[in-house]
């Protein structure tokens, strides 16, 4: 029998991606469904055949696994509380707003030697993960340039009305995406330098421990003809796009379960897991704090 998860969300993301994978997978089952809403929790479990639960405490007592889709603040504390109660944690990124929550988190599961997913999307896609490892096994990059526009407040858009969206834009919300490709290859990030754009855009230079230097530009803002998603690494071979995933997103979340698993079974070789959570976490604050000072920040460690 395969793990029991709690769902602990129950917005579009909740309903559509990580409801819909759990209930889809062959060896996992969908135990509960809490929401702050209990009302919307209620519809969602009735959609999926399970229960919903009113205290968070009683689901985790009835689960193996939590997956979590709530805004990060509220994620990493509910994910602090699971952990204490041992339950493994399937997370979204980013898993925190603070390097310092980020890491609360991540000491608590390796202290309990919990596992630990933190769903990065396209790292559960084969075209990607396989090209991230070739590229970091080759080396001899000396940077990269990426440009994630995306324009999520048109109308009919699911994530636009996300509060903790608007407030944190696309920093938070697509640039762990870009990050997550970029740390494994180009090495860890030591300094930030950060501006704002118009139309909501952040952009930033980020000085890895090897010497390469990234270039970034994010927003959820874009005008609709000005939407971008490309990540270019640069070095010895000169130009080379990363590739694009090659799963939806609900079979690669199928996957993270399945990575999830093999970590309870035994599995030692997570690269999405808590820890490197933690470590995007730390650059995002960084980037904020740079905008916000005016001035290059150095990169918190864990």
């Amino acid at each position: 029998m395969g793990l029991r998860f709690g769902l602990l969300g129950t917005g579009y993301w909740a309903a559509e991606t990580h409801g819909a994978a759990l209930d889809a997978h062959p060896d996992a089952t969908l135990a509960g469904v809490w929401g702050r809403d209990p009302a919307k929790a209620a519809a969602l479990a009735d959609r999926y055949g399970t229960r919903a639960y009113d205290d968070v405490d009683a689901l985790l007592a009835d689960v193996d696994a939590v997956a979590i889709a709530l805004p990060p603040d509220v994620q990493a504390d509910l994910a602090l509380r699971a952990a204490r109660a041992g339950k493994h944690l399937l997370l979204d990124k980013p898993v925190a707003l603070s390097a310092a929550a980020a890491g609360e988190l991540a000491a608590e599961v390796t202290a309990r030697g919990l596992a630990s997913v933190v769903f990065f999307t396209n790292r559960f896609s084969d075209t990607v993960e396989d090209f991230v490892r070739s590229a970091a096994a080759e080396g001899g990059w000396h940077g990269v340039r990426a440009t994630l526009f995306a324009s999520i407040f048109q109308p009919g858009n699911p994530y636009g009305a996300s509060p903790w969206r608007r407030e944190r834009g696309g920093l938070w919300d697509v640039g762990p995406h870009v990050l997550s490709v970029v740390l494994p290859v180009l090495g860890p990030v030591t300094r930030v330098t950060a501006m704002s754009g118009p139309r909501h855009t952040t952009h930033l230079l980020t000085q890895h421990e090897g010497g390469a230097v990234g270039s970034f530009a994010v927003t959820l803002d874009a005008a609709p003809e000005a939407k971008a998603f490309e990540i270019v690494l640069h070095g010895e071979r000169g130009w080379v796009p990363v590739p694009g995933g090659d799963r939806t997103a609900v079979e690669a979340f199928g996957v993270a379960i399945d990575r999830l698993s093999a970590q309870v079974g035994g599995a030692t070789d997570e690269p999405c897991d808590v820890r490197f959570g933690r470590d995007v976490v730390a650059v995002l604050e960084a980037a904020e704090r740079s905008v916000s000072l005016g001035r290059a920040v150095d990169v918190a460690t864990g």
